[in-house]
């Protein structure tokens, strides 16, 4: 029935292949690895699970970059291991999410090899963007776009005869041609590509760059803001306002997006069961987000103006109710986020006192980095009032055992091609995507069963481990655990929010159903109104309400 559908009030926990679980003692994460932890997940609450990429790729980008849509790479497995997983998740009541790259694909994938083989003006070119370059011997790209890494948006190739010739555009790495999707050729390649998950029963698609893939009609040059961020379409001032949204730029959410995601609803609707399609879309402001979940779109799509809101009163309440109202229109849910793969984990970001531009990470020479008490105290905060809204959340894994972003890793560990692309200018991603620590005392904090890990391990990862902190009350993993069942029962995912006044500006308190929540930002203790507590962030004395603390009530 319409409005019951799973999708709308799930929680579901992103998995990053690669630093999840590893089966074979390698250092590097891997499908039978997942399969063996879901289990832990089930005992979470969790309702389905997202995976990255784990396709065939040359991991340049960390499989981003996919070489092959339709296979497994063999550092994750075999596609016999994706069944297996998928079948222990549905027999566990969990469904899979699989990832999905449509803006580019890798350089080593056959398409594109083909695309260099057969020259200019052949139907092969014109599954990618190819344009002759300016000036006199074409030696100059075709316009000054930028990379989200850093750099140039163009690379020249070398043509079969050895002559410099034309340049394709890559809005990533250069590794990542970005496909043309005005190609008839390319959508038919794509309706495959789901076909082929969707047949193998993936219960839906997170769709990268969702905002991506269609580009204006000649290309033209555009000068993005100084204090934009690398993957958004307008300078972000706060959630729902942007400086200019004429300013967007001419490769993000261009309207012809919105055909391709028409089609593609048309495909996942032959398939029973309500596969979905979840669009990462960095756009501003909400109300523009909500253009891809009208009802013959996608199904949801991140809240990412949720996620960058600064942690304060005036400023949550504003991008709830923005977010209700946006979502709402179209008849969809919201969706709630606070860390994923791309973000500094918010048990650090929720602390910075300096500038925290999306995509470019944080590392020892970062201005105002974060208290680590202060940074999970307000995590944890956090986390239980997203997990108090109606609609449904996503999870980053690691998240639940109140991980931090990884400060100190050698700079000869790092892996983001932005920090190579800015000569390490930006740090990147890698300080999110450290593999997870599963038992305080074994090698690799139990990743997997060597002390190999494909990036290094900070030492407190032992105190964090997911066995230190099971059945410790007061531990962030059981917060996790409490908060998920209590969510469950009271429904509060179907609910609805009624502002509750007269607590301070620094608070936000709502009712939800037969729960009220009160979140303190602020530093001042408060008074908690009336009910049973059936949930802390923190320890509390009597009624009194900390700072940094969040708590559920009956109302």
């Amino acid at each position: 029935m319409t409005g019951s559908e799973w999708w709308r009030t799930a929680v579901i926990y992103q998995i990053y292949p690669r630093s999840f679980a590893d089966s074979n003692g390698d250092g590097m994460g891997d499908l039978a690895g997942i399969e063996s932890r879901l289990p832990a997940l089930r005992d979470l609450g969790i309702d389905a699970i997202w995976l990255s990429p784990f396709y065939t790729s040359p991991q340049r980008d960390a499989g981003y970059d996919v070489a092959d849509y339709c296979d497994v790479d063999p550092l994750f497995g075999t596609l016999d291991d994706f069944a297996s997983l998928q079948a222990t998740a549905h027999n566990l009541g969990i469904r899979v999410i699989v990832d999905l790259v449509p803006n580019h694909s890798s350089s080593d994938h056959p398409w594109f090899q083909a695309a260099l083989a057969a020259g200019p003006g052949s139907a092969e070119r014109g599954h990618y963007i190819f344009r002759d370059g300016k000036g006199v011997n074409g030696q100059l790209p075709p316009n000054n776009w930028e990379s989200v890494f850093g750099g140039l948006a163009w690379t020249r190739v070398m043509e079969a005869d050895g002559t410099p010739g034309q340049w394709y555009l890559h809005l990533f790495d250069s590794s990542q041609p970005d496909f043309d999707w005005q190609s008839p050729w390319v959508r038919e390649q794509f309706r495959d590509v789901l076909r082929f998950w969707l047949d193998r029963g993936a219960d839906g698609f997170r769709v990268d760059v969702a905002h991506g893939m269609i580009k204006a009609a000649g290309l033209p040059d555009y000068t993005p803001p100084a204090d934009g961020g690398s993957m958004g379409g307008a300078t972000v001032l706060e959630p729902g306002v942007v400086a200019d949204p004429a300013a967007t730029a001419p490769y993000w959410a261009q309207p012809g997006v919105h055909e391709i995601y028409r089609d593609w609803r048309l495909v996942l609707d032959e398939y029973p069961g309500d596969r979905i399609l979840a669009a990462e879309a960095w756009v501003d402001p909400l109300s523009h987000v909500a253009e891809w979940v009208r009802p013959d779109e996608m199904h949801q799509a991140f809240n990412f103006a949720y996620l960058e809101t600064l942690w304060g009163g005036p400023a949550l309440r504003r991008v709830i109710d923005d977010s209700l109202a946006a979502f709402s229109a179209v008849g969809a849910p919201s969706t709630w986020v606070l860390s994923n793969h791309d973000v500094v984990r918010h048990a650090s970001r929720l602390a910075l006192t300096g500038d925290n531009l999306q995509g470019h990470g944080i590392g020892p020479k970062t201005v105002g980095l974060p208290d680590a008490v202060v940074g999970l105290r307000r995590a944890r905060a956090a986390s239980a009032l997203m997990l108090a809204l109606p609609g449904s959340s996503y999870l980053y894994q690691g998240e639940e055992l109140g991980l931090p972003e990884v400060v100190d890793l050698p700079d000869s560990a790092r892996e983001d091609p932005t920090w190579f692309r800015t000569n390490g200018e930006r740090y990147g991603r890698d300080g999110c995507r450290v593999p997870l620590p599963w038992v305080g005392s074994a090698p690799s904090y139990g990743f997997g069963p060597t002390a190999a890990s494909w990036l290094p391990q900070p030492a407190i990862w032992g105190e964090l481990a997911r066995d230190v902190q099971e059945g410790v009350p007061t531990s962030t993993l059981e917060l996790y655990k409490l908060a998920l069942r209590l969510r469950r029962e009271h429904g509060l995912g179907l609910g609805s929010v009624s502002w509750l006044n007269g607590l301070g500006d620094a608070v936000v308190a709502f009712t939800n159903g037969s729960v009220t929540v009160v979140a303190n930002t602020g530093a001042a203790s408060i008074t908690l109104p009336a009910g049973e507590v059936l949930l802390a962030s923190e320890p509390l004395t009597g009624r009194t309400l900390p700072g940094d603390t969040t708590a559920w009530l009956r109302a």
